[in-house]
């Protein structure tokens, strides 16, 4: 059977409880269609790029399912149906990922990064290739591009008379 990867955005104003039992439908419904649902991840609530339906932000859902296309076309009818359901998208994809997807991945890395230390500009200076006990550019004297006039004789010099 062909595998597809679906992801939905359910309303913000809903509990995770009833994200999850709206999961539960859909997955019952490609059951009944003679599908799979391989993996189901919950991403949480996130923030939306854009307001949709007055929603700023949604539970998002992630499946990874196996399932005849006519079980993925009924999926589809009931999530445009479903008022809960703020945008879904489905794609064919040629294998599954096994492990946690990219989102899943990003979220737990959070606590294995360093932190970094911060200057007194609010940057670190690792960031842009300088070590730190580099001086800043405004740290150091400001370098003359225009050279100076050069000083007139000294009055001593122009007192003098010849004789």
């Amino acid at each position: 059977m062909p595998l597809y990867e679906n992801v939905f955005i359910a309303r913000q104003d809903i509990s995770g409880a009833q994200v999850d039992a709206l999961a539960d439908t859909f997955t019952q419904l490609v059951a009944d269609q003679g599908g799979e649902i391989k993996k189901r991840e919950y991403w949480g609530l996130r923030n939306l790029a854009f307001r949709m339906n007055k929603n700023r932000k949604g539970h998002y859902m992630l499946f990874n399912i196996d399932a005849p296309a006519a079980a993925i076309a009924e999926l589809e009818r009931t999530m445009r149906i479903n008022e809960d359901v703020l945008r879904y998208l489905t794609l064919r994809v040629d294998q599954l990922d096994e492990g946690p997807s990219a989102v899943m991945q990003s979220r737990g890395s959070r606590e294995d990064r360093p932190r970094r230390d911060r200057d007194r500009y609010g940057e670190g200076r690792e960031r842009y290739g300088e070590p730190r006990d580099a001086e800043r550019p405004a740290d150091r004297p400001a370098e003359r591009a225009v050279e100076r006039p050069p000083e007139p004789p000294a009055a001593a010099e122009t007192d003098k008379v010849e004789a």
